[in-house]
């Protein structure tokens, strides 16, 4: 009897779909279109950038001035006892639309000083905070030993010490000098937690094959860490990044509202807020404005580092209350007919 031999397989024939759209797909495309496909995420950066727009396209930055016809510092005529001529419905924008403070400033002028000052101030200690937690992670994290113990110990100083107890420290004796300075200075004592997470992932990294080929290849340590180890921990850098920023407005508002951070004649959304505490009862704009938005710029920088950790970390699944619906309700049936698969009913005799 003849054996019958497999036809051999047509290497012509084109690859599946699934296969065509997943071949030579980059890391980063693919992590760019998981945070695209996060709309919650997409939303809040747009917003987030529309609103840093808006506010140096209104009062200018520097000598480059804006379409917005009054400044932070200048004294106006009170109009209408100072009250806000934003109208809804009809929509009408009026004069001041965010009102006045007690000496005739407009208020409009004050939120977006305010506004461009937390941005400054989250970009500068992201960046700064960002760069020195990493290169001390990774130090760390690559050299262990005598290098790991005596970083870790200094880490574990600033972690011991509540942040805004330093930050008050440090706000007390830069603010004064300009935000830019203020913002560096937190910086150095912002870098703890990416220096810990950045560590972690250096020492699960430098035992990788990849690394050993480069150890025998003759490639020198900072070879090794910036250029092969670094980009594979890129993802929990950026991550803890955009998580740094959210917690930078909110202490650079908290300082600013203990007089302990940007000083006048300057602006802060949280300087605002202290200097107005006591109208809070008779004109609650003065108040509510510039809480809008600092809850307004740390939401959205939460949600935007939320969209990027569940891209760089595929296994981070988002709650969907629909889906968990459905599982719920499938396993509710699954039991009885699983019964009717093991156990089918015999045929009566």
């Amino acid at each position: 009897m003849t054996q019958m031999l497999p036809e051999p397989a047509n290497v012509d024939a084109p690859a599946p779909a699934d296969e065509r759209n997943t071949v030579g797909v980059s890391q980063g495309r693919l992590v760019l279109r998981r945070f695209l496909a996060n709309k919650i995420a997409v939303v809040s950066g747009v917003l987030f950038l529309l609103l840093a727009v808006f506010s140096v396209s209104a009062i200018g930055l520097g000598p480059i001035p804006g379409w917005w016809k009054y400044d932070f510092t200048t004294l106006n005529p009170q109009n209408n006892s100072g009250a806000p001529t934003l109208s809804v419905f009809p929509f009408v924008w009026g004069d001041h639309p965010f009102g006045q403070d007690r000496i005739g400033i407009d208020y409009f002028a004050m939120t977006m000083r305010g506004i461009q000052n937390s941005i400054l101030v989250m970009l500068v200690i992201s960046v700064v905070g960002t760069t020195v937690g990493t290169v001390i992670g990774a130090l760390a994290g690559y050299y262990r030993g005598w290098v790991d113990a005596v970083l870790m110990r200094i880490t574990d100083v600033f972690i011991v010490i509540p942040i805004i107890v330093i930050g008050a420290v440090v706000g007390r004796a830069t603010g004064g000098l300009g935000v830019v300075p203020l913002a560096f200075f937190l910086a150095m004592i912002s870098w703890t937690t990416i220096a810990r997470l950045v560590r972690a992932e250096f020492l699960s990294l430098r035992e990788r094959e990849f690394v050993e080929a480069a150890r025998v290849a003759g490639a020198s340590d900072a070879r090794i860490i910036f250029k092969h180890i670094l980009p594979n921990a890129i993802g929990v850098v950026i991550v803890a990044a955009t998580l740094l920023a959210a917690s930078a407005i909110l202490l650079e508002t908290a300082l600013s509202y203990l007089q302990l951070g940007v000083r006048a004649p300057d602006v802060s959304l949280g300087l605002i807020i202290s200097d107005n505490q006591s109208a809070f009862s008779t004109r609650p704009w003065l108040f509510w404005w510039p809480a809008v938005f600092i809850v307004l710029l740390a939401v959205l920088v939460n949600f935007v580092g939320d969209g990027l950790r569940d891209a760089f970390d595929p296994r981070q699944k988002r709650f969907s209350l629909r889906r968990t619906k459905e599982q719920a309700g499938s396993s509710v049936t699954a039991p009885a007919s699983t019964q009717a698969r093991v156990h089918p009913e015999t045929p009566s005799s």
